[in-house]
Order: C-alpha cells, then sequence, then structure tokens
C-alpha cells in the first residue's frame, strides 16, 4: 500500500484530535460523575434529624415535613430524634454526617442562634459547618401551669413570686434553649425571681409539669394546646405580641401585665456543610412547594405554628443576624449555662 507524505501528515492530525477529545472526555467525567448524584437525587430514604426528643413542638413540625417532603420527593423521609445537651448532640451528628443529601436536621434557633452565644468550645460552627435550606417555622411559647398552682393569670403570678422570691420554678427543655431565654427574659421584664429547672427535651418537662413536679413551664403552644383545652395544665399567656389564632381567648403576657414583652422560636432545614448546590436547592424547592400546595400550613397553624420559608441565603443571612441578636440579649442579661 502507498502512503504520500501529505497522507501520513493528515492522519497525524486526526490522532492529535483524537487524542485531545478524548483528554477533554477524560476531564469532564469527574464533573458528569459529580453531577449523577444531584440529578438522580434522592434515590434511597433520608433522614431527618430532630434534635429533640419525641412529644415536643419541633418535634411536631418534623414529623409533618418528614411526611409532606417525602411525598414530593418519592423517597420516604424518616425522622431521628436525637435530643440531649441542647441539641449539642444532634448538630454535632449531622455537621460530621456524609455531605450527600442523605443527613438533614431541622436546625432550630436554640442549635443555631443560642448556643453558639451560651457555650465556648462547641464541636460545630453554625455558619462554617452547615448548608441551610430553608427557614420552616416559627412557633410561639403559651406559659402553663399546674391547675393546683394558686395563680390563674400572669398578674397573679408576678404577684405570687414576688411574695417568694426564688421559691417558684420553671422548666424547660434544656439549659440555654429558647424557652429557657423566654423565661429569662419574663423574669428580668416583670421584676420577678423564677428558678429555672432544666430537662432533657420537652417531652420529660411537660411529664413533670402534668405530674405538678414542677408548677409553670414556657412551652411551645403545639406541644401543650390540647392539653390545656383539656384542662390538664392551666394556660397563663402567650409570648407573642398578638393573640394566637390556635388559642383566641388566651391573652398575651404583654397585655396581661408585662408590656412589650414577646419571644418566639423559629426552625429551618440544615444540610452537612459541603451539600452540593443542587440538592440544596431541589430541597428548598419542595419545601417551598410544600407550604404552599399542601395541607402543612392549615396542620400546622392550628397547632400556633407559623410556617415560613426563604431561600439558602436568605437563610444564611438570617441565622448570622439572630447570633448577632442573641448574643446581645445573652451578654445583656448575664445569662449563663450551669
Amino acid at each position: 500500500m502507498h502512503v504520500t507524505i501529505r497522507s501520513l501528515s493528515w492522519m497525524r492530525r486526526l490522532s492529535l484530535h483524537g487524542a485531545a477529545a478524548l483528554l477533554a472526555a477524560a476531564a469532564l467525567a469527574p464533573v458528569l460523575i459529580a453531577a449523577q448524584p444531584a440529578a438522580a437525587y434522592p434515590t434511597k430514604p433520608i433522614r431527618l434529624v430532630i434534635p429533640f426528643p419525641p412529644g415536643g413542638g419541633n418535634d411536631i413540625v418534623g414529623r409533618v415535613l418528614a411526611e409532606r417532603l417525602g411525598e414530593r420527593l418519592g423517597q420516604q423521609v424518616v425522622t431521628d430524634n436525637r435530643g440531649g445537651a441542647s441539641t449539642i448532640i444532634a448538630a454535632d451528628l449531622v455537621a460530621h454526617a456524609p455531605n450527600d443529601g442523605y443527613t438533614l436536621m431541622l436546625g432550630p434557633n436554640t442549635t443555631l442562634a443560642v448556643m453558639p452565644n451560651l457555650k465556648a468550645g462547641l464541636p460545630y460552627d453554625p455558619l462554617k459547618d452547615f448548608e441551610p435550606v430553608s427557614l420552616f417555622a416559627r412557633s410561639t411559647y403559651l406559659l402553663v401551669a399546674h391547675p393546683s398552682a394558686p395563680y390563674a393569670t400572669v398578674k397573679e403570678l408576678i404577684a405570687h413570686a414576688k411574695a417568694r422570691p426564688g421559691q417558684i420554678n420553671f422548666a424547660s427543655p434544656g439549659a440555654g434553649t429558647s424557652n429557657h431565654l423566654a423565661g429569662e427574659m419574663f423574669k428580668q421584664m416583670a421584676g420577678i425571681n423564677l428558678t429555672h429547672v432544666p430537662y432533657k427535651g420537652t417531652g420529660p418537662a411537660v411529664s413533670d409539669l402534668l405530674g405538678g413536679h414542677v408548677p409553670l413551664m414556657f412551652a411551645s403552644l403545639a406541644s401543650v394546646r390540647v392539653l390545656v383545652v383539656a384542662g390538664k395544665l392551666r394556660g397563663l399567656g402567650v409570648s407573642t405580641m398578638k393573640r394566637n389564632p390556635a388559642l383566641p381567648d388566651m391573652p398575651t403576657i404583654a397585655e396581661s401585665g408585662v408590656p412589650g414583652y414577646h419571644s418566639n422560636s423559629w426552625s429551618g432545614v440544615i444540610a452537612p456543610r459541603g451539600t452540593p448546590l443542587a440538592i440544596t436547592n431541589r430541597l428548598n424547592a419542595e419545601i417551598v412547594g410544600l407550604v404552599r400546595d399542601s395541607d402543612a400550613r392549615q396542620r400546622l397553624s392550628a397547632q400556633g405554628f407559623d410556617l415560613e420559608t426563604s431561600t439558602p441565603q436568605e437563610f444564611r443571612n438570617y441565622i448570622r443576624a439572630e447570633l448577632a441578636r442573641y448574643g446581645k440579649v445573652i451578654k445583656t442579661a448575664g445569662i449563663k449555662l450551669d
């Protein structure tokens, strides 16, 4: 076979082009491989870590979120209650979980804005170790008392406490939780001295309240509304500036003798740092959709929650602002962990 110099030159050029194409394909391959999980996501069940034991307001929010999010994603979202250490145990777990989108957390303000201002040496950083997905819910607190308590209103409680400084206990789901801070703010603004008794979650605290072992608590409205309606607990006032539709006849603490009092909590969805943007964006879109299109808003608002979504960046900015706000409140009040 006769091959000319010209044909050899053409063949060399063809070989070079082929090699270049192969190199380009090889360089693109990791990108395509990395993109595949996000494109196919999710292909297996997702774990939603709730940083409190079952029975509290965050547990109620988390279970509704898991149910509706799972329906939209076409995969089961399994709730995993990891209470204890004022949410630090759960936050540490999620901060160091694989960043593949299959471990999420219902992140409350206790985790993301309160504890970083109260405890040095946390095993997580609220801004560096998580990818915010979306804000999700806000919760109203209800100041509740055991039915045997010798006070039926906020004004009666204040008068009773002033006559017995330090002798009345109030429970919370844990030291440093936003429930605890709600109680501390109430003490300061009402000019009384109550003794804080921390529990490992809302469930155990409410159980002791029902048993009469502790007389008072700032609990999420969702966790105690049914008990108040049934007469098993006595509601004294809601923590927001306006009355709540879930208990429209319950007065606010502000209108009951502590002008200007206002406190609530919030929670959102977070993922481990480095979770692909395509996955966090997908989750964000589904959360926004479930709040807009399903009965989740109706179900949760009936129990005292307000649903509110955000973009991932808006949620990050909100966490940063709340860190500063709580830091100022805690420093001014001199609140420290026991």
